[in-house]
């Protein structure tokens, strides 16, 4: 079956997660030392999130469940290496190559059903994605390397995919099994069960507590994405400037990376970090909290642990009449659209989207018996004022929940396959 997976997806305007966490308010008039008390909450001491140093001098973030420094320093390490790897394909290049996997043990002869556990396609990014990896399957297809796609949506549900991923190993049927899980610890045993099955497993984008798998896909991580965004701040920002930190939701660890990181280096500079608030992703509460920063005085920088939403933080500075900050947003072309539109201060994070193409090559690679790097580590890079242009360029006809470093502009569905999504 062809194509019978492929979800149409209109109208998405927000992230579709469901959050149970709890935000902070937006500060009133008269709560400055209650603002600084919440940012240190936010941060959270109890639940093993990143703590937030009173002052943002006195010391980084401590080691916990979701800060491990010395990870913390081996992915910013990793920034400055050069991947393995042609870079016209970065989806194939590889970083640090510790281990690589005999495979051999896998190779088979023609068409593989492959079977996909998604954890959801519950935001854009995820959609941008999803999308590549349909378009890359089809040429594989056409190829005679797959055979059907077959493929679980799991609406970010854990005991749905634990379901969808047990339903996978009962039917027998699939020449490998690829899982983005939802959660690290709860789909843990799932993928283990997986893995126990004897068919090879490919997990990527989000981590899990055991490495069965014979490969785990994903870029660098959230420890590079955080600290970039906030060395960004530091370089562009003046001793003393205040920095307002938007989060999506405390306890989801690639998250808790990016905050960790930021609130470490934020800890090290003469940056004053005003407030740390969760959003939940709503563009409204975006808006609505920086509007109330602002009307207690100034925001020099906006730090975000995702860009989803970033142009509602934009427009609060534009309804205020308010100069622009220095921004830190991702490589969303609403976002860099607004940024190329105002000229202000900013950088385009990215989490390298075009990630999803990479487990579908990794599958025809383990079939073929090849080997293949036990933790594969793809590049990660921003977007920059230098290149700001041809990303755009190169996506003029891409819609503003379009992922700019999607990696998908060689594949036959190209440009209209993420365009009608």
């Amino acid at each position: 079956m062809r194509r019978s997976n492929r979800i149409l997806i209109g109208g998405l305007t927000a992230i579709g997660l469901t959050l149970t966490a709890c935000t902070t308010d937006a500060p009133t008039d008269d709560a400055e030392t209650e603002v600084e008390q919440e940012a240190e909450t936010d941060a959270g001491t109890d639940d093993g999130t990143a703590e937030q140093a009173d002052d943002g001098s006195d010391g980084g973030t401590e080691e916990g469940e979701f800060f491990v420094r010395e990870e913390y320093e081996r992915q910013l390490a990793q920034r400055d290496m050069e991947p393995e790897g042609d870079p016209d394909t970065p989806w194939m290049q590889m970083i640090d190559v510790d281990e690589m996997v005999d495979t051999s043990e896998f190779a088979v002869d023609g068409p593989q059903d492959l079977c996909f556990s998604n954890a959801s396609v519950g935001n854009p990014w995820r959609v941008t994605g999803w999308i590549t990896m349909q378009e890359q399957v089809e040429v594989l297809q056409d190829e005679g390397v797959i055979g059907e796609f077959r493929t679980a949506d799991a609406a970010d549900d854990d005991n749905q995919q634990i379901s969808d991923i047990q339903s996978f190993i009962n039917d027998g049927d699939c020449g490998a099994i690829m899982i983005s899980p939802s959660t690290t610890a709860t789909l843990t045993p799932a993928v283990e069960e997986a893995c126990d099955s004897g068919v090879p497993v490919i997990v990527f984008d989000r981590g899990v507590n055991t490495d069965c798998a014979v490969t785990f896909i994903h870029p660098i991580g959230g420890y590079a994405y955080g600290a970039t965004g906030a060395e960004f701040l530091v370089d562009n920002l003046e001793a003393g400037d205040s920095v307002l930190a938007l989060r999506i939701l405390p306890g989801v660890d690639v998250l808790e990376h990016r905050w960790g990181a930021a609130n470490d280096i934020f800890s090290d500079s003469d940056l004053e970090v005003v407030g740390v608030e969760f959003t939940e992703g709503d563009a409204a509460q975006i808006k609505d909290i920086v509007t109330q920063y602002l009307q207690r005085g100034d925001v020099d920088g906006i730090w975000m642990d995702a860009g989803d939403g970033a142009v509602a933080g934009v427009e609060a500075f534009e309804d205020m009449g308010m100069d622009y900050p220095a921004f830190v947003g991702e490589d969303e072309l609403g976002f860099m659209r607004k940024w190329d539109e105002t000229g202000m201060d900013a950088v385009g994070l990215s989490y390298s989207n075009f990630q999803w193409r990479t487990p579908v090559l990794a599958a025809e690679m383990i079939w073929n018996g090849e080997e293949v790097p036990a933790e594969w580590v793809l590049p990660q890079s921003p977007v920059t004022e230098d290149d700001l242009g041809e990303y755009l360029e190169a996506n003029s006809e891409m819609p503003d929940l379009h992922y700019a470093k999607f990696g998908g502009e060689d594949l036959p569905g190209f440009p209209e396959a993420w365009q009608d999504r």
